[in-house]
């Protein structure tokens, strides 16, 4: 496949509709320049500032309003896309799932993930994250076909686990996408030096469209999406704050790169 695809990099709030209007209008600009493939951020379509809010704006997992928009954009302009992370709520309704789509140019759902891996951590200056206490992880690695090669799903914290990556490429993935809202403070050391070595470690490309600025309650988001090739080098880069980065998807590059170094198969000399 030769079209390009497209990273959409976002600043968004609690107010649902701006932030799709605000989704709505990147996109565009990126089909624009040719994108056949748009992957949105994490939380692309609410930003709450506390666990209530959150929880409040829990869709319905079938046809709310977020999954709504992203299968009208996608069958109207005949574009795949990566829809980021909506907020579905669960049959308890007690807690959420932070969930991605993949939708084909129809707007069928071609796949779901719910993120696996959730960010309870501890950083500097005492404060803290705790996202299961809001969020019920998934349990299920998730690829699927695009005209692009076989896309394997991952969401933000999940970068932190390789075995996830190298669970993927034995299930056939060539790219990875990784919709992100990465903190300002753990995205400043560890951002794209851990995009890099997913890729490079499983010779894939690597979309990883992500949030940037300050968003309610006074959260700050790292921003710098990017998308890297095969062999680590950033091949496209969004600036801080709302934007769009455009690049290629080589299948003959990860090929090459595979064959001269067969280390993405996993093998060996340990017990």
């Amino acid at each position: 496949m030769n079209a390009p695809v497209a990273i959409i990099q976002m600043n968004s709030g609690s107010n649902r509709s701006d932030n799709l209007s605000q989704a709505g209008h990147l996109m565009e600009q990126a089909l624009a320049q040719g994108a056949g493939l748009l992957a949105l951020p994490e939380n692309f379509s609410h930003m709450g500032s506390n666990e209530e809010e959150k929880r409040q704006h829990a869709e319905n997992p079938v046809d709310g309003p977020s999954l709504a928009f992203l299968r009208d954009f996608s069958r109207r302009h005949k574009v795949w896309m990566v829809g980021g992370t909506i907020p579905l709520a669960t049959p308890t309704g007690e807690k959420i799932t932070n969930t991605c789509f993949v939708l084909d140019d129809q707007g069928e759902i071609k796949a779901r993930y719910d993120k696996m891996h959730l960010f309870d951590v501890v950083l500097p200056q005492d404060r803290g994250y705790r996202e299961s206490s809001l969020v019920h992880p998934g349990d299920t690695p998730v690829v699927c076909d695009t005209p692009w090669g076989r896309l394997g799903l991952a969401i933000c914290f999940d970068i932190r686990f390789p075995a996830l990556f190298s669970h993927l490429v034995r299930q056939g993935a060539t790219f990875f996408t990784l919709p992100s809202a990465f903190t300002a403070v753990t995205g400043a050391a560890h951002w794209e030096l851990l995009v890099r070595c997913r890729a490079v470690e499983n010779f894939c490309y690597l979309l990883a469209p992500g949030q940037s600025g300050r968003h309610p309650g006074g959260r700050m988001t790292h921003g710098h999406s990017m998308m890297v090739e095969p062999w680590g080098t950033i091949i496209a880069q969004c600036p801080e704050g709302p934007g769009f980065a455009i690049g290629h998807i080589d299948q003959e590059r990860i090929t090459s790169c595979r064959q001269q170094i067969p280390s993405w198969k996993g093998s060996s000399t340990l017990p």
